[in-house]
């Protein structure tokens, strides 16, 4: 199992110790405000080098402290014991693995890789579409270090691009469509894979635990496929410039760049027309814990390991009947921590593997 221990220093409410994570499961119980998401935050950053719940590490730091420190244990699947070290201080974050220094939280992928569940993901479903654009550049930054430099490379020559669209200098427009170009056909062909790949899990997850079938997911790029002789080909570099240059006067007239990957979107369709907008809420909340599950099987399938599971809360959206359906098809996991509250049947799920602590004020007791 990755996680053996975790060892917290002023992260937020939960108090300055050492807690052993050193089973299969382990249940988080407490009401709410008590301290359990914080723990999976805690475990969530040290596997990432950043927070799932905020962008400001600031607001990570214990009131009246000036900053904080995680460290984390975990074995490797040879075996072999590592450790994480994280410290932020002074607006300065320093990561360490194995006393070593990391440079680019890049080096940490496929180090922990850790599936999340938690409330927000109901913006997968109903939320803007760059919600659904981030839930699938997670998915692929999750394994594939190099995706991580297309979208950097991908936003920094937007940056660029756009600020000369407000500064309405448009002499160096056509240098900076090329790069564009180069950087974001690299994107739509990973999501576009992506989303197939996706298709082949999610569908049979929905019907298996709703009984409604023919719920797939469409990856509708800003910049389109191209028709030819035999039917569409993917768009190429010079064909994505001349579009970028028919739009100029548009983009001009706005001060921004109006397509690219940025301008993506991923839409959820059955029997021919939109989804989400005829969906219950418990449909709707379903296809977002549906995507995290087909997110776990696409990382096993992709990379062979299994990943390690953090589900705050998620039971409390399913009924009864669905929930005892969605525990038993959870793929294969390395480590399950879950966090309930204590009116909840936890016993139900729990193994002879499985370890329970009670949270009450950021501390911790079995």
């Amino acid at each position: 199992m990755p996680f053996l221990s975790l060892s917290l220093n002023n992260f937020r409410n939960l108090k300055n110790d050492k807690i052993d994570l050193s089973s299969k499961e382990v249940y988080f119980v407490g009401e709410n405000g008590q301290g359990k998401s914080n723990i999976l935050e805690a475990l969530y950053y040290s596997a990432y080098g950043a927070s799932f719940r905020t962008h400001v590490d600031t607001q990570l730091i214990k009131q009246g402290t000036d900053g904080f420190s995680i460290s984390t244990m975990y074995q490797q699947e040879g075996g072999s014991v590592q450790k994480i070290d994280v410290a932020y201080k002074d607006g300065i974050k320093h990561i360490e693995k194995n006393e070593k220094r990391i440079q680019d939280r890049k080096e940490l992928v496929n180090t922990i890789p850790c599936v999340l569940f938690c409330h927000d993901d109901m913006q997968f479903a109903t939320g803007e579409p760059e919600c659904r654009r981030f839930f699938l550049d997670q998915s692929l930054t999750m394994f594939d270090p190099l995706y991580i430099d297309d979208m950097r490379n991908y936003k920094k020559v937007l940056k660029n691009r756009n600020q000369l669209l407000k500064d309405k200098s448009y002499d160096m427009l056509g240098i900076y469509d090329v790069q564009l170009a180069k950087n974001g056909l690299e994107i739509q062909k990973k999501r576009k894979n992506a989303v197939f790949q996706f298709n082949q899990i999610f569908g049979k997850l929905y019907e298996d635990i709703s009984g409604i079938c023919g719920v797939s997911i469409v990856y509708a790029p800003s910049w389109k496929e191209i028709p030819d002789t035999v039917g569409t080909r993917f768009p190429g570099p010079d064909d994505v410039v001349a579009v970028l240059a028919e739009r100029s006067e548009q983009d001009k007239i706005m001060g921004t760049t109006l397509s690219g990957p940025h301008r993506d979107r991923i839409i959820f369709m059955h029997e021919g027309r939109q989804f989400i907008p005829v969906a219950s809420t418990g449909q709707q909340r379903l296809v977002a814990l549906l995507l995290r599950v087909a997110q776990a099987v696409y990382y096993s399938r992709i990379t062979g390991m299994k990943p390690v599971f953090l589900m705050d809360d998620v039971m409390l959206e399913l009924d009864p009947d669905k929930r005892q359906k969605m525990t038993a098809m959870l793929p294969e996991y390395d480590q399950l921590f879950c966090t309930f509250l204590p009116g909840e049947p936890y016993e139900r799920y729990r193994h002879s593997t499985t370890r329970i602590y009670h949270i009450e004020k950021g501390e911790w007791h079995d």
